[in-house]
This record gives structure tokens, sequence and C-alpha cells, in this order.
């Protein structure tokens, strides 16, 4: 093939991550052809930017592909490792067709043909159809509060590994999602001084009567809310499958020897200045815990299940003395802090995908993955179609959706009028 000729594919799925793999399923479920493009190894996220000891959040006989059950106890947490290793062998179970190593740096729309093509480190590909299966976790995000410059070692999560990558000293950590506050807590258990910047977040239990939060949202209909109530699109969730998993409470991270503080606002002068929201934001959070509780009582009582009683479970402690005096500025380097890490999220990178359906931010344009654009497809996105669509689970049904929407267009190209009314008059 020379270094002008395309090759030909009817859908072209760039990712070959959790997305890029149940995209694949479906597609060659369905008999599609198609061809999925990682630029490193499958599942390379999970590998190389995760954080030495991370596990999944949610049970192993949750947190899966219906057609693979992860190795081992149903009721466990997989280490990082072990998951990229199941998307591994389930690439390898349904024969998806992705080739590693090959980066797609273009997409454009065809001139006056249709379909797409893609410039890739392997040379050019065209296709009808293209799903961009990257996700939404792409570029690390740190708010432009501290300069790099300030002389404190700085990393956003994703570039964390273990409390021996950070030099001696405090550590500040910016974030009380769920990677926020279990970094916070492996640096404290590994004996450092760390403060915590805790902002707004959910807060589910881990476990409550005898049932993992997975499933309490489950039965009771919320992961397949359509859309994040209004103003919390962005609300973080604290929730931890560390040590076995365990339901996050700020108490007993203060007690544990965290300082907690408010919403990281500003910096000047070595000095930053934390907002006054820390008891607001633990409230909340306690609030959306209590609630689920209850939900999850009602539904016992309606449904007239046996479950263990847990009363205990409803007794919050009081908050900790950081929360009801809340430290509103600190002095970084005169408190001993010498890094930050920033569990700040990530903002989204389709600078390769040159076609109209962004915003202004760069944001997707998309309805369940659909864009305005014809035949462009976006999978992994927070919300996509439900509460569970950044879940492992999650992206495979709205996988299944996409692959109905290729084949539903593939349907009306295909069409031809019937011989017997063709260019007859009515």
């Amino acid at each position: 093939m020379s270094s002008q000729e395309a090759e030909v594919t009817e859908v072209l799925v760039v990712g070959g991550g959790q997305a890029g793999v149940a995209m694949s399923e479906h597609l060659g479920a369905r008999g599609i052809p198609h061809i999925v493009l990682e630029r490193d190894r499958i599942a390379e996220r999970w590998r190389t930017e995760r954080w030495d000891s991370l596990v999944a959040n949610g049970p192993a006989w949750h947190d899966r592909f219906p057609g693979l059950e992860f190795e081992g106890s149903p009721d466990a947490f997989a280490p990082k490792e072990q998951v990229a290793e199941y998307f591994e062998r389930y690439a390898a179970q349904i024969g998806a067709p992705i080739r590693c190593g090959v980066e797609v740096t273009e997409v454009r729309k065809r001139e006056g043909e249709p379909g797409y093509r893609a410039e890739t480190t392997a040379g050019p590909i065209h296709a009808r159809y293209v799903v961009a299966a990257t996700g939404a976790f792409q570029l690390p995000a740190i708010p432009p509060i501290v300069p790099a410059d300030a002389g404190f070692t700085q990393l956003h999560s994703s570039g964390y590994r273990n409390p021996q990558q950070l030099p001696e000293g405090g550590v500040l950590v910016v974030g009380a999602g769920s990677s926020g506050v279990q970094i916070a807590a492996e640096l404290r258990q590994a004996g450092r001084e760390v403060t915590l910047a805790v902002g707004p977040h959910d807060r589910p239990p881990q476990r409550y009567r005898g049932r993992n939060f997975v499933w309490w949202l489950g039965v009771l209909g919320k992961w397949d809310a359509a859309a994040p109530p209004e103003g919390a699109e962005h609300v973080t969730i604290a929730v931890s499958g560390a040590n076995g998993g365990h339901t996050v409470d700020f108490r007993d991270l203060a007690e544990s020897g965290i300082t907690l503080v408010g919403r990281a606002n500003g910096f000047a002068d070595g000095v930053m200045a934390f907002g006054s929201d820390l008891a607001e934001n633990i409230r909340l959070g306690d609030e959306n815990y209590l609630s689920l509780l209850a939900e999850a009582d009602a539904y016992i009582a309606r449904e007239g299940l046996d479950l263990p009683e847990e009363p205990e479970a409803h007794v919050l402690g009081a908050y900790p003395s950081c929360a009801t005096d809340p430290l509103l500025a600190l002095d970084l380097a005169a408190a001993g802090i010498t890094s930050i890490v920033w569990a700040t999220g990530f903002n989204v990178d389709y600078s390769w995908l040159q076609v109209n359906a962004f915003d202004d931010r760069g944001r997707p344009l998309q309805q369940r993955g659909v864009s305005p654009a014809a035949g462009v497809y976006f999978l992994g996105l927070p919300w996509q179609s439900r509460r569970g669509s950044t879940f492992i689970w999650g992206v495979w049904h709205d996988a299944k959706y996409l692959a109905d929407q290729i084949e539903i267009q593939r349907g009306y190209l295909a069409y031809q009028p019937a011989a017997a009314l063709s260019g007859a008059g009515v």
C-alpha cells in the first residue's frame, strides 16, 4: 500500500480501552466490518495512569461486561492490573480487530465523498462511520492556582503512583472524590502529614444491610437516571474499594490525622486560601448518604426482604474540629508541605477529530453518543445515556445502542426502490 492509498473499513473505532472493546463486540455481533485503533496497549490507562494500589470501586460481579467474569471472588474489588488483563482477555475472546501502537492524528470529512479520512501513524484509513471511544478522561485538569515555580512538587492524581514517589514532607491533596480520598488515606497510612481540600461530593455507603452500594443503586433505579440533578453535573462520588471496600466518612479521615479544609480557592505569597464551605460540603455528603439509607430501608419494607438491620449506620458522629473551626488560609511551606496532588478531574481533548460536533469549550455535542456530524459517534462520556455510563457495565450498554444506530443507518443506505416501482408514476 503506497503512502497515498487508504485502507477502507466501514467503522473506525478510535480507542482500545473499555469503550473500544465494548464497541467492537457489538459491531462484530452484527457483522459490521470495523477496525479499532489504540495508540498504546489495550486498557492502557488502567495500567499507567493510575496509582499502584488502585482497585475498582465496585465489586467484580458488577463492574464487568456480561460475557466474561473476573477471575477470583465475585465480591472482590479487582486491582488495576487485573482490570487491564480482563479487557485483554475479553478482546481476545471476541476476536476484536484491535491494532495497538497506532495513533490517530486527524479525522476529517472526505470532500465530495461519503465518510471520513483518518490520518494515522500507520497510514490513512477511510471509514463510513467513526466512533470516538477515547472517553472523557483525557487531559489531566490542574486548576491554575499554584504557579509551577512556587517551589512545590505538583502532580495530577493520574501521575501519582505511591507515597515514595513524593519528596519528604507534608502533602496537600486537592479534591475529595474517590481518587482524592484514597490517595490522602494512603499517604496518611504511610506516615505523611496530609491536608485534604474537600469540595461538594456524593457519599454513598459502600455496603448497607448486606448489600453493596452498586446493588442498591441498581434496585432503586438510580443507575438509570437519565440526567444529573441541576447544578450537580460535576459532583464527585466519594467511595472506595480499597482494603476490601469501605464507606468513606470524612470524620474517619480527620480522626486518622488528616487535616480537612474547604475548597482550594487561591494562592498568593506562599499561602493557600480555602473556602469556608467544609462543614456544608460534609453536611450535604451526609445528607446524600442518609437519603440512600432511607430509600434502602423503604425498599426492604416494601419488598418484604429479609436483610439484617443496621441501625448504627444511621448514626453519624460530631463534625471534626477542623470542620467546626475551619482553616481558611495556610502557609504551605511553614506547614511543612512540599507536595500537592491535584485530584481535580480531567478535560476532554478531541483536537484530532475535525468535525462540527463540539461546543465552544471543546465538549462533544451528542445525544446518547450520536453527534450532529453524520456518521460520528462518541462513547465513554459521563451521563452519556444514564448515571452508569462511565462504569464498565454502563459503557457496554451505551456501545450496544451506538451499534444499533450504525446498523439502522446502514439499512437506510442499503435501501433500493423496488424494481416494479422504478420510474413509475403514481
